[in-house]
Parts: structure tokens; sequence; C-alpha cells
């Protein structure tokens, strides 16, 4: 049996096929190296350039945040679903934390699956 996170790809782990998919589908995170813990930021999310056609595109971008020293993680930020042809995967979430963690983003693309990336932020 497989873990859900064994089907997740991620850039350092795409192999064959997937390799080739890696610059198209992961999704690419602007944020802040340093925050002030409590106050809103901006997190930014593309993924592509990717198709937008009904048949091939990012259906759906989730935000989740693994923080340090929280004994149950990732806590879930937010889901933006996707129309496609009518909305494309560049996305800007205002989010705030109050301790140091890691920021995860997940595109799902209906072709080629469910693609990961991370950055790590400090809150001080």
């Amino acid at each position: 049996m497989s873990y859900l996170g064994d089907l997740i790809y991620k850039p350092e782990k795409a192999v064959g096929e997937a390799a080739g998919k890696k610059e198209t589908h992961t999704p690419k995170i602007k944020a802040p190296e340093k925050v002030k813990a409590g106050e809103p930021f901006t997190v930014e999310i593309e993924i592509g350039p990717h198709p937008n056609q009904a048949v091939h595109s990012i259906r759906y971008v989730q935000l989740f945040f693994k923080e340090e020293g929280r004994a149950f993680n990732p806590i879930h930020l937010a889901t933006a679903m996707l129309e496609p042809e009518y909305a494309d995967p560049k996305l800007v979430f205002t989010i705030r934390i109050k301790k140091s963690g890691t920021i995860y983003a997940l595109g799902y693309c209906n072709l080629h699956g469910l693609w990961e990336s991370s950055v790590n932020i400090k809150a001080e």
C-alpha cells in the first residue's frame, strides 16, 4: 500500500516521464524569508506556463503550513479551485503565522497529478 505522500511529485523526486513536467507543474512560491509573528504578509503561488483547457489544466492550488513545535501538522491555510479556461494558476494569499515553519503549496493537474513545493519562513 502507498501513502498519499508517495504519490505527490516534487522536483527532486520526479523521474521518468514526470521529470519532464516539473518546470510546468511544480508550484513556484514567492514569500518572505522572515516575517513578524502574527502580522499579515503575502504568499504568491504560480504554476506554469501550463495549458488552461478543460482537457488539461491546473484544477486547484492548496496552501499548508507546518508550524515548528506544533503537535499536529500541517495547518490547512487555503484552497483555490480553478475553472479551466477562466482562471489561471497565479494566486496571492494573505496569511499570518505566529511561529516559524514551512509553507507547502500543492497544485493539481488533471492529467499529471499532484505537485508540491515548499519554503521555510522564520517568524520573529
